[in-house]
């Protein structure tokens, strides 16, 4: 429970304090900041406390992890450096783009790369893997192009709703409609136990 609070904490704080000063504008420095950029400078030392949290309690992050606080870090930096939050939105298409592009370039090499990071968490056959990683990248492609779509044509309202709750949801939703996959390429002897 205290791992799911410190991975999923960080983004309810953001959206909770986005709702918060949204419509606010901050006079810092003889430079005016929307809330959204304030929220963003507030998000990623949260974000990078929640991991150090988590490492100290699991003594493990994950690839995915490391590289998701790292581009917070560059993107969530460059928002309030250059007072612009198009960076900021842009991030979870980048991060997308990179974890379907490296799942492309293992599938490519006859690898599911999926398989190394996942292996622990569900034990299916190769086919399975295959299949399932080939699904997973093309899912996070289409992820990153619905938050180009979402970003550049509506509001930032509505992209912080679908970046706090769509996107939760839809991974859910996929990996749930997995069902029949998951089923289908079982280990029986690793399923039984």
């Amino acid at each position: 429970m205290l791992k799911s609070a410190l991975e999923f904490g960080p983004i309810l704080g953001f959206f909770a304090a986005y709702l918060m000063l949204k419509d606010r504008v901050f006079d810092i420095g003889g430079t005016e900041y929307k809330g959204f950029i304030l929220v963003t400078a507030g998000f990623v030392p949260v974000l990078l406390a929640s991991m150090a949290a988590l490492w100290k309690l699991t003594g493990h992050l994950s690839r995915m992890q490391v590289v998701t606080a790292v581009l917070v870090v560059v993107f969530g930096g460059l928002t309030v450096w250059l007072n612009d939050d198009r960076f900021f939105k842009m991030k979870p298409t980048l991060i997308y783009l990179l974890f379907g592009g490296a799942l492309a370039i293992g599938l490519m090499r006859g690898e599911s790369w999926l398989q190394s990071v996942m292996e622990g968490l569900m034990p299916l056959k190769q086919e399975g893997w295959m299949i399932l990683t080939r699904r997973i990248m093309w899912f996070f492609f289409g992820l990153a192009v619905l938050n180009e779509v979402i970003w550049r044509t509506m509001s930032t309202d509505t992209w912080v709703y679908f970046k706090t709750f769509g996107l939760t949801a839809g991974i859910f939703v996929f990996f749930m409609t997995q069902a029949g996959l998951f089923k289908t390429y079982a280990i029986e002897d690793d399923a039984a136990e």
